[in-house]
């Protein structure tokens, strides 16, 4: 008899259980989320910032100083400065700089490379030899983030900055 009972407690235990589980939310819904009113299109230009980190950072001379290691962002969102690691090797003995953000320029447009190729051509009297200096760029696909960053110094002028160090 007792197992009897246990059977039918058991029984309706998991009828109850099916039953809760299976009730369609009501107007308590925790996961329901409010329908997007932005489009992707809206935010057309931005850049993401996980991308800005790691991005080179260039002279006027196309001379690469570093990248940028880090941004520093004030209470409301605003970024005053960013963190540019100069020098070292993969990141032992990289010295870290803070420049006001307004000094640095983006740069959609890749830096401009610049390769020098030898032409030779030989004649039945001797042989001449030339050679041809070129400059290439490519068209950036991604939107999202720029190419890379000038800022008007030399690695030099970055190096005998006060090194910028991080507070606890």
């Amino acid at each position: 008899m007792i197992a009897k009972h246990i059977t039918v407690a058991l029984i309706g235990s998991a009828l109850l259980a099916t039953a809760a589980v299976a009730q369609t939310p009501g107007s308590t819904n925790i996961m329901s989320a409010p329908a997007a009113t932005s489009s992707e299109s809206g935010y057309h230009g931005d850049w993401r910032s996980s991308k800005m980190i790691g991005l080179n950072v260039y002279n006027d001379s196309n001379e690469k100083l570093g990248s940028i290691s880090d941004m520093l962002l004030d209470k409301s969102g605003k970024i005053n400065a960013a963190v540019i690691g100069v020098g070292g090797f993969l990141g032992v003995g990289e010295h870290l700089v803070a420049v006001s953000f307004d000094k640095l320029k983006f740069v959609d447009t890749p830096v401009p490379s610049t390769s020098t190729s030898s032409t030779s051509g030989g004649t039945t009297t001797g042989t001449t030899t030339g050679s041809t200096t070129s400059t290439s760029t490519t068209s950036k696909s991604n939107p999202w983030y720029p190419d890379h960053v000038v800022f008007s110094a030399t690695k030099e002028q970055l190096k005998s900055m006060p090194e910028f160090k991080y507070s606890e």
